[in-house]
C-alpha cells in the first residue's frame, strides 16, 4: 500500500507553531516585571553601545548617536525609578534565605549572606541619591551614588567568589564520580551547573568592570572607559541574563 507523500505545508506549519510559541514566551516575559527589566536593560546598554561606537571622539554626540545615547539615559532613569519598589522584594529574598541551607557549603552560605546584605543596603543608598537629584530632598547626591555603586560592585565581587567556590565543589564531585560509574542524569546536572556558574562569572565580571568605571575618579580605572565599552560590557551581561532566564542557560541548575 503506497504511503502518502509528506505535506509541503508541514514545515511551514511547524515554523508557524514555533514562531507563535516564541512570541508567546516573549509576551509572557515582557508582562512580568523582571522580564521587562531585562529587556529594558539590554536595550539601554545596546543603545549606549551603538551611540558610543557611532559618535567616536565627538563630544557631545549629535544626530543619531546623540539620540541613541539620550534614549539610553532615559531607559536607565526608568530602571532607577522602578527600583524604588524593589526593597521589599529584596528583603523577602534575604529573609527566605536566612543563613542558608544547612546542607550547603559554609563558605557559599557566608558569601551569599554577605551579598544579600550588600544588595539590601544598595537600594536605600540609590533611592536617596535619586531623591536628591530629583529635588525630592535637599542635599548632594554624589556620595550616595558612590555608596550605591560601591555596594553594587561589592555584591558582584561576592557573587564571583561564590561562583568560583561552587565550581571548585563541582570539580570535586566530578573527580568522585570518576571512581564510580556516574548516571547520565547526574553528569548532565553537573554540566548544567558548571555552565550556569561560568556564565554568572562572565556576567558579574562585565558588570563589575562598569561598576569600577562609575566610581569616583582615582579609583582603579574609574572614568576611563569609552561609552561604547560600557555599552558592550552591559550588553554582554544583559544578554547572559536573558539567556539564563529563558531556561536554556541554566537548565537544571539552581
Amino acid at each position: 500500500m503506497a504511503t502518502a507523500p509528506p505535506s509541503r505545508h508541514a514545515p511551514a506549519a511547524a515554523r508557524g507553531v514555533a514562531m507563535a510559541a516564541a512570541l508567546g514566551a516573549m509576551v509572557a516575559a515582557l508582562e512580568s516585571y523582571r522580564g521587562r527589566d531585562r529587556a529594558v536593560r539590554a536595550l539601554c546598554y545596546g543603545c549606549q553601545l551603538a551611540g558610543g561606537a557611532l559618535s567616536g571622539p565627538q563630544s557631545p554626540a549629535e544626530g543619531l548617536p546623540g539620540s541613541l545615547l539620550a534614549l539610553s539615559a532615559q531607559l536607565s532613569s526608568c530602571r532607577t525609578v522602578l527600583r524604588l519598589l524593589d526593597d521589599l522584594a529584596m528583603l523577602s529574598h534575604s529573609r527566605d534565605y536566612g543563613l542558608g541551607p544547612k546542607d550547603e557549603d559554609a563558605l557559599v552560605r557566608v558569601l551569599s549572606v554577605l551579598r544579600n546584605v550588600a544588595d539590601q543596603l544598595y537600594y536605600p543608598c540609590e533611592h536617596i541619591a535619586w531623591a536628591a537629584d530629583s529635588g525630592v530632598i535637599c542635599g548632594r547626591s554624589q556620595r550616595w551614588w558612590a555608596a550605591s555603586t560601591a555596594l553594587w560592585g561589592l555584591s558582584l565581587f561576592l557573587g564571583i567568589l561564590r561562583s568560583l567556590r561552587v565550581l571548585v565543589q563541582l570539580r570535586r564531585k566530578l573527580k568522585q564520580q570518576k571512581r564510580a560509574p556516574p548516571s547520565p542524569q547526574s553528569q548532565q546536572k553537573i554540566r548544567a551547573q558548571v555552565k550556569a556558574e561560568v556564565l554568572n562569572i562572565i556576567s558579574n565580571l562585565a558588570d563589575l568592570s562598569n561598576a569600577v568605571h562609575w566610581m569616583p575618579p582615582g579609583f582603579l580605572w574609574a572614568g576611563r572607559f569609552p561609552l561604547w565599552l560600557v555599552g558592550l560590557l552591559g550588553t554582554i551581561s544583559s544578554l547572559i541574563g536573558i539567556y539564563q532566564a529563558s531556561g536554556r542557560g541554566s537548565s537544571g541548575a539552581a
